[in-house]
């Protein structure tokens, strides 16, 4: 069916990313078993609040880990693809609850607002301060993996609202200590969690598109089609799908149509050609191309089956 390109991705990051990873785990479970019982004793909803936005940091954290070591495994008979799709659809898990998270949320402050209630402040404080510091801690340890991929970037986003959410929980304390204004609290629960939903609707977006098999953004197929029909023996291309396996793979396949009887040993250098245009210039690393020469079948780029 045509050749794959060797894959050179290096993978010796990938320890040193479970690491902190797991570490952060660590870390968010003391925030969360800290600021559970908190927010009981204090009585600060944003507390709770904060607390349920570290416990999905807990969870999707655990999953995007799990995900990690899953996606080293090998390939088999049965899982062809191995589990390279674990993080995209961790990504997707963590996006969805993120969301319900938060609505139930918005529901909980809103009744708390009509009915503001007296809060133990200190604990407030000094348990906000704690989530800063463990979060902040977490989101140096992921800062640089963030970037590598949808997964980690998931985890990574997670820490970092939550950092910003103890901050406003924080600022929110020293407001109820000095001043008694207790509805702040709702307020603060109501904001972070519009927030929840702002990342998570994103997240949940992006996922979508690879799990769907979307074309990735960055693939104009129409450009493709054309540029791959500009060979000289190349007839028509047709019947193309290209999507994404992961973030690091974008599969492309098409038949193409020649207009003479190559041999194999002639279709193999265009092969090359083909492989090395899509890959330089979109990315493009796992091509397979159903050569034909005079087939009677339907030359639409785009077959409906």
């Amino acid at each position: 069916m045509g050749h794959h390109h060797s894959h050179n991705h290096t993978h010796s990051h990938n320890d040193l990313k479970g690491r902190n990873l797991f570490i952060s785990i660590l870390l968010n479970i003391l925030i969360t078993v800290s600021q559970v019982i908190g927010g009981i004793l204090s009585g600060s909803l944003a507390l709770l609040s904060d607390a349920l936005h570290n416990f999905s940091d807990v969870i999707s954290l655990v999953v995007s880990y799990a995900a990690n070591k899953l996606a080293k495994k090998q390939a088999s008979f049965h899982r062809t693809f191995g589990y390279k799709r674990a993080e995209i659809l961790a990504a997707f898990i963590n996006a969805s609850t993120l969301i319900i998270v938060a609505v139930l949320l918005i529901i909980e402050a809103i009744k708390r607002f009509q009915n503001p209630q007296e809060i133990e402040s200190n604990l407030v404080i000094w348990l906000s301060l704690l989530g800063i510091i463990a979060n902040g801690l977490s989101v140096l340890l992921l800062k640089k993996d963030s970037e590598a991929n949808m997964n980690m970037k998931s985890a990574y986003l997670h820490l970092l609202t939550d950092m910003m959410a103890s901050v406003a929980v924080l600022i929110g304390g020293l407001l109820m200590k000095y001043y008694q204004l207790y509805w702040v609290d709702s307020v603060l629960t109501f904001a972070i969690a519009l927030y929840l939903i702002w990342m998570g609707f994103d997240l949940l977006k992006d996922s979508t598109k690879v799990l769907m098999l979307f074309t990735p953004d960055t693939v104009p197929i129409k450009k493709i089609v054309d540029e791959i029909n500009a060979f000289k023996s190349i007839k028509n291309v047709h019947h193309v799908h290209v999507w994404q396996l992961n973030e690091e793979e974008i599969h492309l396949e098409a038949h193409i149509d020649f207009s003479e009887d190559i041999t194999l040993s002639e279709f193999d250098i265009i092969l090359h050609e083909i492989e090395d245009l899509v890959f330089h210039k979109y990315d493009i690393n796992h091509v397979n191309i159903q050569p034909e020469y005079g087939k009677d079948d339907a030359k639409d780029v785009i077959v409906q089956d």
